[in-house]
Order: C-alpha cells, then structure tokens, then sequence
C-alpha cells in the first residue's frame, strides 16, 4: 500500500506540469508538518510565520517583485528544505520541498 500511494503521488506531480519532480517521499515523511499541512494559497505572511516560525532565510525574485522563504523542515533528525513564495501582495502563491534559489531558477527556465 506504502508503495503505491508513493506511485500516486508521483504520477500527481508529473501531471502538475512541474519543471522539477518533487519527491514524494518528502511529502509523506513531512505531510503534518504544519508549513506543509496548513499553509494554503492566498495566506498571508504573517499568517504564515504563525505556523512555520521565522524562515531561515528571505529572497527577492528581482523580475516578478515576489519574496521568497527558505525554511528547514526537520522530522527525526532528517531535514529538508522548503519554500513559501509571496505574491507582490504579500499572499502564498506557491509552496514545496526546494529552496528559494531552485524555486527562482524553475521559474526562470518556464
């Protein structure tokens, strides 16, 4: 069952049309971490620093005026990085298991 609800998932984030595959392991090891399970599109970011703490760090996308947070998930001493991207409102606009930087330079290559 473990394996295939990992297929599933997989299958899901190809269909997306992601430049870049996330790995659905991260999704399962991290899924009730709240930054994953409940920050939603269009929260704000306080809102957001509620849940998830201060990010690590913060970065500026210098086209589209979007700021982007790093923050490093840790579940039994395995830890992974995840980003909240902000719209130019100041609202969640995307979210996932990679840095800002790989974040900018997916959105560079679309």
């Amino acid at each position: 069952m473990y394996k295939h609800s990992l297929a599933v998932l997989a299958v899901a984030a190809v269909m997306t049309g992601c430049s870049t595959i996330e790995n659905p392991v991260d999704y399962v090891t991290f899924r009730n971490e709240p930054l994953v399970k409940q920050v939603d599109h269009g929260m704000t970011r306080e809102q957001v620093r509620t849940l998830g703490g201060p990010p690590s760090s913060e970065a500026e996308h210098s086209l589209s005026g979007s700021t982007c947070n790093n923050y490093v998930l840790n579940v039994d001493g395995h830890e992974q990085p995840y980003y909240v991207n902000f719209d130019v409102n100041g609202r969640v606009d995307s979210k996932g298991f990679m840095t800002c930087a790989q974040y900018f330079e997916n959105r560079r290559r679309i």
